[in-house]
């Protein structure tokens, strides 16, 4: 745990025990640091609100300068399921109710694990801790807003009030913090997203699957174009792949059954009459040897039920022997059972890789063709349960920059290293100053449950990885537990220039679906091996993607992002006025330029309050004097006006900017 988690969480304890001052029957469930914060999980008759949080925090601020020390005491099992009967975990004394959700807390701790309590003045309360020293510690908090959530998450389980706050170490901090969210607010990619025209989510069509408009189509165009051409400077090959695949696929892949939850519930198809016909034979042939079985368990119980001779102990041997094949043998064709009706079954594809798996297998691999660098910006859908999307954030369809490489063990590190060097090239185009690459690993006691179950190809690949993360001095944190089924990953966190922390992109390792998938090349003794794979993402998704940059230009693009990069405002209608600026238009088109012309016969300066307020790049100001000098005003948003430019030379400007890919 951090300091400044240590901090937080000492905090939630300071606002329990001011809520149990104002309200002594409150019973409290979990209460930790998060993100930007803590909260606790309080049952309490009297609904608290926004109304209630200055009278809260008058409490936690007596508690706080009565500097309490934070006492740590270990206790036994018995001891503390008895204090939770007595109501005094979570509480200021002993109460005539019992702490019901501490108690089950308790009972799920594993046993040997130690118990501990932590004392605040009279609030004595069941975690494991750290705290800081004392209340007198925290610094500046906040009570911030209130939630209902079901308890552990269970919507079978009671429903709590979930009260949120934050802390810092002091006023200056904390006030930062806040200033911080109210300019999010501003720069909120749902509000911009619908004031610049950029995408809609529609009911009709569904939540989680947005739709881009013109000017979000334009951001996306200029994204894959930069895409391509990285990729292809770095020698990927592109390709496309269908929406959908078999059940069957993701079966051999292992994306099921781990990733199940997270798909949309497959399509099933008509049958063909072969296909009935041969799933008929495979059943009435698991049936009758079912009861081929069946038969000869009975007579292994009449021989058992006889005296023992040395011919029926070999008969009984026999019969367990062919017991033991029939079952295997049944095992085999409900397999076959399986790989039938997965043929029929249809998913939305989740995940491209599968895909890329095939285009490997499609043709025979040498060593000589590796590395091999398959591309492809990809649509993947995924069933975000509805309480968790969230804007371009939280989507279920997703268009991802996707790349899977294969290579020899040898070629490893060189194509991580490079990998690594395409996200740093991107930070730096993007102006993104501050990341963090998460280094996640797995849990070997969830082998063969959440992670495949190759221990000794895990340790190998984990190694590799963190040995070229350090070799690489990129700045990393290694998180347990949370590596994709089949290897080890990086999750990218950048941050916007407000200081917003986003999840953007991710890279993978994978040592497991090259082999599930059959996946071989030819090396040089002439053997054949099994390529390790990279899973990389450096634009992440479109979504992702342009909900942060929304968000970290405010929707202020640059101008090679912009989704109107020029707009020619008229002063009058004069008509050779127009045909003039006409022709500037049509000149920027012939170059790609997204420009547009407002000739209407309004003022120029409601021309250019339309003009600023949809974030419009560069701006031609034309009038009669600008026409006869061969010449245009141009005005840049949030810059104003920068004078008359010859027309050449303001086009050639616009140009050479977009071609650069300038960052203003």
């Amino acid at each position: 745990m951090t300091d400044i988690e240590r901090l937080r969480h000492s905090t939630a304890h300071v606002l329990a025990t001011a809520i149990l001052k104002l309200w002594p029957e409150a019973q409290f469930a979990a209460g930790p640091p998060v993100e930007n914060g803590f909260y606790y999980d309080v049952d309490l008759p009297h609904r608290i609100s926004p109304e209630d949080f200055e009278k809260i925090e008058a409490e936690m601020k007596k508690e706080i300068k009565a500097n309490h020390p934070f006492e740590r005491v270990e206790v036994s099992r018995k001891e503390a399921l008895e204090m939770g009967k007595k109501g005094r975990l979570a509480a200021l004394s002993d109460r005539n109710h019992p702490s019901k959700f501490k108690i089950d807390i308790i009972e799920n701790i594993p046993e040997g694990e130690t118990i501990s309590l932590y004392r605040n003045g009279d609030f004595v309360d069941l975690c494991a801790g750290p705290h800081v020293m004392r209340t007198g510690n925290i610094g500046a908090f906040k009570l911030t807003s209130v939630a209902s959530a079901y308890y552990k998450g269970d919507e079978k389980n009671p429903q709590l009030q979930r009260i949120y706050g934050t802390a810092f170490k002091n006023r200056t901090q904390l006030d930062e913090y806040f200033a911080m969210l109210e300019e999010a607010k501003k720069r909120d990619h749902r509000k911009l997203g619908k004031e610049l025209e950029i995408y809609v989510i529609d009911d009709d069509v569904g939540p989680g699957l947005p739709m881009w408009l013109p000017r979000g189509g334009a951001i996306i165009d200029e994204l894959e174009k930069l895409a391509r051409e990285t990729e292809f400077a770095a020698g990927y090959q592109r390709v496309r792949t269908p929406h959908i695949a078999r059940e069957s696929l993701y079966r051999k892949s292992g994306h099921l059954p781990y990733y199940a939850e997270s798909m949309f519930p497959p399509m099933e198809m008509k049958w063909e009459p072969g296909e009935v016909a041969q799933l008929e034979t495979i059943e009435k042939n698991i049936e009758s040897r079912r009861d081929r079985v069946a038969d000869m368990q009975k007579q292994l119980a009449t021989i058992e039920a006889n005296p023992r001779t040395e011919d029926i102990l070999r008969r009984a041997k026999e019969l367990r022997g062919e017991i033991a094949a029939h079952e295997i043998e049944d095992e085999k064709l409900s397999g076959d059972v399986e790989r039938v009706i997965g043929r029929q079954r249809y998913y939305l594809k989740a995940m491209n890789c599968p895909h890329h798996h095939k285009l490997f297998a499609a043709v025979p691999r040498s060593y000589r063709d590796l590395p091999l660098r398959l591309a492809e910006y990809g649509t993947c859908y995924r069933y975000e349960q509805s309480g968790e999307l969230f804007g371009l954030m939280r989507v279920r369809s997703m268009q991802m920059n996707d790349a899977h490489i294969y290579m020899t063990p040898e070629q490893f590190e060189t194509e991580f290293n490079a990998v690594n060097e395409l996200y740093l090239n991107y930070f730096k185009l993007f102006g993104i100053e501050k990341y963090l690459m998460r280094f996640s690993t797995h849990d070997p006691a969830k082998l063969g449950q959440k992670f495949v179950d190759e221990p000794e190809l895990w340790k190998k690949t984990e190694e590799m990885t963190r040995n070229v993360l350090k070799n690489s001095g990129i700045n990393y944190v290694e998180v347990p537990n949370e590596a994709a089924f089949y290897g080890p990953k990086i999750d990218v966190q950048a941050w916007s220039v407000i200081g917003r922390e986003f999840s953007i992109a991710t890279n993978q390792v994978d040592f497991a679906q090259p082999r599930r998938l059959n996946l071989v090349y030819k090396d040089r003794d002439n053997t054949e091996k099994t390529p390790l794979c990279i899973h990389r993402a450096p634009l992440g998704t479109h979504e992702r993607f342009i909900g942060f940059l929304i968000e970290h230009y405010a929707g202020n693009f640059p101008l090679w992002l912009s989704p109107e990069q020029v707009r020619i405002l008229t002063i009058g209608d004069d008509a050779k006025l127009i045909d003039y600026s006409m022709s500037i238009l049509k000149e920027l088109r012939a170059h790609q330029v997204r420009a547009e012309i407002d000739k209407s016969t309004d003022q120029i300066n409601g021309k250019i309050q339309r003009a600023e307020q949809m974030k419009v790049h560069t701006m031609f100001v034309i009038g009669k004097r600008d026409m006869e000098a061969k010449a245009v005003s141009v005005r840049v948003h949030g810059k104003g006006n920068l004078g008359a430019k010859p027309r050449a030379d303001a086009i050639a400007e616009i140009l050479q900017s977009i071609r650069e890919r300038r960052a203003s």
